[in-house]
């Protein structure tokens, strides 16, 4: 090390620390262990022997020899100097023995001022308490030192460090260089680690040119340090580009490289430099291993993840906290529960970390009993939960609904002062709002003190979810009144809630005060209004936001083409839906199941039939959610017989299906008439799949019925219902009345639909055609009027088509066509033809 300046003076209250380890007694007696001098010497070189066989007997951590020497010094009246004293401290800080360094202290101190404010034994007292950590006696003896050193600033920027008291670390060596004094090889990297910690770029930088500047550039534990420095700032580029330029390279230059890219999500190039560095034969540490396995849990790389579990039995690695905890990391992303807990039971110490972690794994993997089972089991340990604990446990109870579960772990936080956790109140007031609790959450939040902005963000997306669109409104200007300023993620739940209640014009308002405030839409901003839009019937917005995302550079994801192929079904745009399949194929996920099932759907609803085969022939591996497409597109162009045949493919194939390809199925048996195969279907499927009909079953079955002319029959059916009809079966029961001349029912089945769609004209209009039928003109005058009275009107049949880029609406007896006179006649001349 180099030099630098510091005062020194002992602390007082020595006596008042407690020693981390048990205290040894040292007894000071006179021993003859070591025989100094066969023959007379003189005081000097007898002096000079003792220190000699000190400082060798400290430097094998022989200490208690050492103090029967210096003992013996005591009684023999020598002169002990400053230099004795260092090398006993010296002694103890090899071994962090506290304890009889708190001795030599106390000797110290009893011996006088000369050696108590001695520069020297000052400074190493200093180095001695800030390497053991000691930092309440470090400082104080540091702000009593007369003279400061290059030494003492070494240590306290060093404990520092340590502590995590980065600020201080990095004020230290500010003033360390304004008093004069040169930093060493030591110094600039604890100074880079508490620039990396802060994320303080600028200042690491500049530590990067001092060191430069002092002749440190090709020092290997200074390079290092800038890249894990660069790494820890997000600036991957500078650190590899320090890493490249290195002339000499150890396993810790290594390491900081490979961490510096998974800390930034860089996880192949991370693989990458971890094969570098076993062709050019550099030895593995635990540190490289639990980098890999990080790298490999990120990517769900399974091969390299479990090459990197056997390096470390290869290297014999006992599974110690670094890695053990890295290896459960790693099965845990990649749902090997199993291999998690091999590890788990064979972890030399299990800490917090062992254990959160195996829980976490059990809580992502959906195994909520073997998660509570654990926690169990860390109690028979007499460990006590933590923040990250419970936020596992709380963050179950959300997924699955479980509200008991949420309301054992909020009290729980209550009674061991955790809900002021910010991160524990966050999964508190998401799991009462999963649960369906929005008061409860909105309690938990008015209770929390400090609320950062993740916790604003949390109850805004709760609002969202459940489309209370104005208190999350309210909550939004609410946070920013309060001094909290809102980011993508705020902005992205209050859109999602105007969305979810169909306020969509007020959507794209928020979507530009984002803008104007400088705030770009991300991905999940632009999916979410793509999405919403389409599901509130805005296919042509929906396509329009899907392009104005890429006009901003964003690449769209898997969920971002599903919702467009949504806007395209839904808007009938086959010329956009072909052009989103091309523009998926480009992006190579086409072959994804979610896209492949959109896409059949898609081109099904837009009428190209042969398209969606050819995209469902193309996907090797078929789940169900594909075949339910396929299915239902046979169904809707009438190809029953092919809807069936796939039915029975996708059974054969041992996928069982669900009550949706059951719907389909129905569905297409019901358009071609085939009444005892739906009847077969219905009976296999109560049977066979223990599955109880819905209101869509059963509805497939009605409507054949009715078209069939057995209105007997199905009313009888709709009796035995184990629910109320809805008002798509009792719509198609009115309709049919209207064949069988059943006035009575027609009207009584009215009164049913006005309770569940009271503003649907339509209802109102079959009703007005069984009395017209019957020829009862009065009742149909009787019935118009009222119509007018409710300010109800028939809502026109429309169709479109879509002609290159515009779409062209019609209506019954429309002429607000510019082309009107033209389409008429072109109608009038087909006419005749077809007469």
């Amino acid at each position: 090390m180099a030099s630098l300046p510091i005062p020194t003076t002992p602390n007082p209250q020595i006596s008042q620390f407690k020693s981390k380890k048990p205290p040894e007694t040292v007894k000071f007696t006179q021993t003859h262990l070591t025989k100094l001098c066969e023959y007379k010497s003189s005081p000097q070189s007898e002096h000079k022997s003792y220190f000699h066989s000190i400082s060798s007997l400290c430097k094998v951590g022989e200490l208690s020899q050492a103090v029967n020497l210096l003992n013996e010094m005591e009684l023999k009246n020598m002169k002990i100097g400053p230099e004795i004293y260092g090398e006993i401290l010296q002694g103890c800080l090899y071994e962090r023995n506290l304890f009889l360094g708190q001795q030599i202290h106390a000797r110290i101190v009893k011996n006088g001022n000369f050696f108590a404010k001695n520069e020297y034994v000052g400074t190493k007292l200093l180095i001695f308490y800030a390497k053991c950590d000691v930092s309440d006696i470090a400082v104080c003896l540091f702000d009593r030192l007369s003279v400061h050193n290059v030494f003492s600033w070494a240590a306290i920027i060093g404990l520092n460090c340590r502590m995590g008291l980065n600020e201080e670390a990095v004020w230290g060596f500010v003033k360390m260089l304004e008093n004069g004094f040169f930093s060493d090889n030591f110094i600039i990297p604890n100074a880079l680690k508490a620039s990396g910690a802060l994320k303080r770029i600028g200042f690491g930088k500049g530590v990067h040119g001092y060191a430069l500047k002092m002749g440190f550039g090709e020092c290997v534990f200074v390079a290092s340090s800038l890249v894990d420095m660069y790494g820890k700032c997000g600036a991957v580029e500078q650190a590899r580009k320090v890493f490249d330029n290195m002339d000499e390279r150890n396993v810790v230059s290594w390491n900081s490289t490979m961490v510096a890219y998974v800390q930034n999500g860089f996880n192949e190039e991370a693989i990458q430099i971890f094969c570098e560095m076993r062709k050019d034969g550099i030895e593995l540490s635990r540190v490289t291993l639990a980098s890999l396995l990080s790298a490999s849990a990120n990517l769900g790389a399974l091969e390299e993840g479990k090459q990197g579990h056997a390096l470390a039995v290869m290297y014999d690695l006992d599974l110690d906290y670094i890695l053990g905890s890295s290896l459960m990391n790693f099965y845990s992303k990649v749902a090997l529960i199993e291999e998690a807990e091999l590890v788990f039971s064979r972890m030399l110490e299990r800490d917090m970390v062992a254990w959160n972690l195996l829980i976490s794994c059990y809580v992502n993997n959906g195994q909520i009993e073997n998660a509570i089972q654990t926690c169990r089991l860390m109690r028979l340990e007499n460990l006590r939960f933590d923040s990250v604990t419970l936020a596992s446990i709380l963050s179950a109870s959300a997924d699955w609904r479980d509200l008991e579960l949420g309301k054992e772990g909020h009290g729980y936080c209550i009674r061991n002062s955790l809900d002021s956790n910010l991160v524990v109140a966050s999964c508190i007031i998401n799991m009462y709002a999963k649960c369906g609790r929005i008061d409860n959450a909105v309690q938990v939040f008015n209770s929390t003190r400090e609320r950062d902005l993740v916790l604003w963000n949390t109850l805004l997306a709760a609002y969202a979810e459940v489309g209370q669109s104005r208190e999350a409104l309210k909550l939004f200007y609410q946070m920013q009144l309060d001094g909290v300023p809102p980011n993508v993620v705020s902005y992205n739940s209050v859109i999602l809630g105007l969305l979810r209640n169909g306020e969509t014009d007020e959507a794209k308002n928020i979507l530009f005060e984002m803008q104007s405030h400088g705030i770009q839409p991300n991905l999940i901003t632009w999916t979410t209004l793509i999405s919403g839009l389409a599901e509130n019937g805005y296919g042509t917005e929906s396509i329009m936001c899907f392009q104005l995302m890429q006009q901003a550079g964003i690449q769209p994801n898997i969920v971002s083409f599903v919702s467009v192929l949504s806007a395209c079904k839904d808007f009938t745009s086959l010329e956009y839906g072909t052009a989103m399949h091309g523009l998926a194929i480009s992006h190579g996920i086409h072959l994804s199941i979610s896209i492949a099932t959109s896409l059949v759907d898609m081109y099904a609803k837009c009428g190209a039939i042969d398209q969606a085969m050819k995209v469902f022939d193309m996907i090797q591996a078929k789940e169900l959610p594909l075949y339910n497409a396929m299915i239902s597109a046979y169904s809707l162009h009438g190809r029953a017989a092919e809807a069936l045949a796939l039915f029975e493919s996708l059974q054969k194939k041992g996928i069982e299906p669900d009550t949706v390809t059951f719907t389909n199925v129905l569905s297409a048996c019901s358009h071609a008439g085939l009444l005892d195969k739906m009847l077969e279907l219905l009976s296999d499927m109560v049977s066979r799949y223990q599955m109880k009909p819905n209101m869509e079953h059963y509805g497939c079955i009605v409507s054949l019925l009715l078209r069939s002319g057995n209105l007997c029959e199905a009313l009888r059916l709709v009796s035995m219902m184990p629910f109320a009809p809805d008002a798509h079966i009792l719509g198609s029961l009115l309709a049919a009345c209207r064949e069988h001349n059943e006035v009575k029912l027609g009207e009584y089945l009215l009164k049913q639909l006005f309770e569940l769609e009271p503003d649907n004209s339509g209802n109102f209009v079959a009703l007005s055609n069984i009395y017209a039928a019957a020829g009862k003109w009065d009742e149909v005058s009787h019935l118009r009027n009222n119509m007018r009275v409710k300010g109800l009107k028939k809502n026109p049949g429309c169709s479109w088509i879509q002609v290159e880029k515009e779409v062209h609406m019609f209506a019954s007896a429309d002429v607000s066509h510019p082309q009107t006179r033209e389409i008429y006649l072109m109608l009038a001349l087909l006419k005749r033809e077809m007469q």
